[in-house]
């Protein structure tokens, strides 16, 4: 989003402060300034100087269109859910950062095998910018919720890791030059 936009929050809407994590409400009529909108979540500036995260279900707060979960393969078996998984997490982003986590390299492995239900349980190993992010969980939990939406997946396990310790070199070469670290 290249513009800022100011709008006014048209009901009560559940947010999460950043970079502390804490679940909050803004209320109606209370004006906010979108900063960002990237993957299916806001992250907004409030009238106090507060940057929250409001989820994208909950764009109709903002005046937006809720966005929908759109999958590339519609097949069911190991290979094509493991495609499926490393495209949908490149709609999770950190909300302070205006590049996907799979590109800023904060997604170490997913690995997809197929169960006796004839569906496919999904081990996903991730890390953090910074131990301690606040912001952790939510992204952790966001990652789950959105390979759990994909067709063909049982059972959904996020795994935190530290080590290897997140850095700079495990960004995209594109991630790079979109920070303009380059």
């Amino acid at each position: 989003m290249a513009e800022r936009e100011v709008v006014t929050l048209t009901r009560d809407v559940n947010i999460v402060t950043i970079p502390d994590g804490y679940h909050s409400t803004l209320n109606k009529g209370q004006e906010v300034t979108i900063h960002q909108s990237l993957g299916s979540n806001y992250t907004v500036i409030t009238d106090y100087g507060h940057m929250v995260r409001i989820a994208g279900s909950d764009a109709d707060a903002l005046g937006k269109d809720t966005q929908e979960l759109h999958t590339l393969v519609s097949e069911t078996d190991a290979q094509a859910v493991e495609k499926n998984c490393w495209e949908v997490m490149k709609t999770v982003y950190d909300p302070e950062i205006p590049v996907n986590i799979v590109d800023l390299g904060l997604v170490y492995s997913c690995d997809v095998t197929g169960n006796a239900k004839g569906t496919n349980d999904v081990h996903i190993k991730m890390t953090l910018t910074a131990p301690g992010c606040g912001m952790g969980p939510v992204i952790q939990s966001d990652v789950e919720k959105c390979v759990r939406a994909l067709p063909g997946v049982d059972t959904v396990n996020v795994e935190v890791v530290l080590d290897p310790p997140w850095s700079r070199e495990m960004m995209s070469e594109v991630a790079q030059v979109q920070l303009g670290l380059f």
